[in-house]
């Protein structure tokens, strides 16, 4: 099972409008590996090197993710991205969402943080990230 929260830095900056996630404009957002000792919590604020995973295919800053449109799933706003995948050898134990390209003075803000409740390794040399459904309740950002 995987266990997700937002950064509660995110949830400031949603309201302060730092974050755009249209298809067509919206912001880069990159999806960042890391071992069970980064210590990824609600209280992250912004991405950093410091335990990432490190594995020949996989490059620092982790993978740029393509972002789905958002929309309204009943009466929540739901916004995804597509699947994650590195061709490497990888053990990981959680991850990180974070923005690359944000409206405002700051840098890399911590979106996201992703559990996988124990060290997670790639099969027959490929790690994936599978996205929930976007829709109410399960979509990765789901806004109530």
């Amino acid at each position: 099972m995987i266990n997700q929260a937002f950064c509660s830095s995110f949830k400031q900056q949603l309201l302060e409008g730092v974050h755009d996630f249209s298809v067509a404009g919206g912001d880069t957002f990159k999806i960042a590996l890391f071992a069970e000792a980064a210590n990824l919590n609600t209280a992250t604020t912004a991405y950093a090197v410091t335990n990432e995973v490190v594995a020949a295919g996989y490059t620092a800053g982790g993978y740029t993710l393509t972002n789905i449109a958002p929309a309204i799933s009943g009466q929540t706003a739901v916004a995804s991205f597509a699947t994650a995948s590195w061709t490497a050898n990888i053990t990981a134990r959680g991850a990180l969402i974070y923005n690359t390209t944000p409206n405002g003075a700051y840098t890399n803000p911590a979106c996201i943080v992703l559990d996988f409740g124990m060290d997670r390794v790639s099969t027959a040399g490929v790690f994936t990230v599978q996205f929930p459904a976007m829709a109410a309740g399960t979509a990765i950002v789901s806004i109530a």
